[in-house]
């Protein structure tokens, strides 16, 4: 469910958000409202360009998963899967920004690479409803390296004056807070779940990331308006270049576009032709040859022309 909150006047000199395009800006601005109270949302484009962009259906689920990737290259939000292999997202910089007055736990799971327990009362003990794995406590004098391992090169005597000695063990060895995950948390009691609901599967063959392109939409409206004998009007290589956009997000390959933007600039027609043009230059019949005979006098005219001459 959706929640008011705090855009600060420093996010339009942010040099992060700047460097993303306006769209990238609007949905991360869209995302802060769209967040649960730990700044958790699922990385599905289709539920997010329909919560945010339900009005502007030029901005698809593909340009959204574009808006989605220039975030995550900024450092605004971080994209992780859950342990039920479903994608989720959380905005980095959520705790620094956003105040919640008696927040809701969340029911999507944390991340790995930011999300750690914090401090409540006392040292050590984990802020209530994290739902976090957390290393198993190290002996005194244990060392953590970079290779993934922890050893202990300290011994330390027993009370009985044995010693005794912590053997090597890896940082795998993980045990969770309470025994319970941050989806079986219910801070408003047994009847009353959490405010932020369960979004759904994601369906087959839906908001995956577009595989890379070699050519862009902006490229090849460049080639067209370079082509032009003067270049078109603004608001026409606007709508040209969303229906690019749309044709590359299909899989058309550019060539094909590139064919149809010919016939579009021969015709002269409306931008929103632009798809029927693609498919005329995709799936044109070749022509069949025209097959040039030499003219022979017939070797018995009274058979050729039936005695008419």
């Amino acid at each position: 469910m959706a929640r008011i909150r705090t855009i600060k006047p420093e996010a339009f000199v942010s040099e992060s958000l700047a460097a993303v395009s306006l769209t990238a800006e609007r949905t991360f601005f869209g995302l802060l409202t769209q967040a649960d109270d730990q700044g958790r949302h699922r990385d599905h484009a289709a539920i997010i360009a329909g919560q945010l962009w339900v009005l502007r259906p030029e901005h698809t689920p593909g340009a959204v998963e574009q808006d989605l990737a220039q975030l995550a290259d900024a450092g605004l939000i971080c994209r992780y899967k859950g342990p039920d292999d479903k994608r989720y997202l959380h905005i980095v910089t959520w705790r620094q920004h956003q105040k919640i007055n008696r927040p809701s736990a969340s029911r999507l799971p944390a991340c790995p690479r930011h999300d750690t327990p914090a401090p409540a009362s006392g040292v050590g003990t984990p802020a209530a409803g994290a739902g976090v794995t957390e290393p198993a406590p190290l002996s005194p004098g244990a060392l953590r390296e970079g290779s993934g391992q922890v050893r202990n090169p300290a011994v330390n005597p027993a009370p009985n004056g044995e010693p005794a000695v912590q053997g090597d063990f890896t940082e795998s060895s993980v045990r969770k807070q309470g025994g319970l995950s941050a989806g079986a948390v219910t801070p408003h009691g047994p009847d009353l779940g959490p405010r932020i609901m369960d979004l759904g599967d994601t369906p087959s063959g839906g908001a995956s990331a577009p595989a890379p392109r070699t050519v862009s939409a902006n490229q090849l409206i460049a080639e067209y308006a370079a082509a032009c004998t003067h270049r078109p009007p603004k608001d026409v290589l606007g709508h040209l270049g969303q229906q690019v956009r749309k044709l590359l997000d299909e899989g058309i390959a550019p060539d094909h576009i590139r064919a149809g933007l010919g016939l579009h600039r021969a015709k002269g027609l409306h931008p929103s032709t632009l798809p029927s043009l693609v498919h005329e230059a995709m799936n044109a019949a070749p022509a069949a040859p025209v097959v040039h005979r030499a003219w022979t006098n017939p070797a018995d005219v009274e058979a050729a022309y039936g005695g008419d001459l």
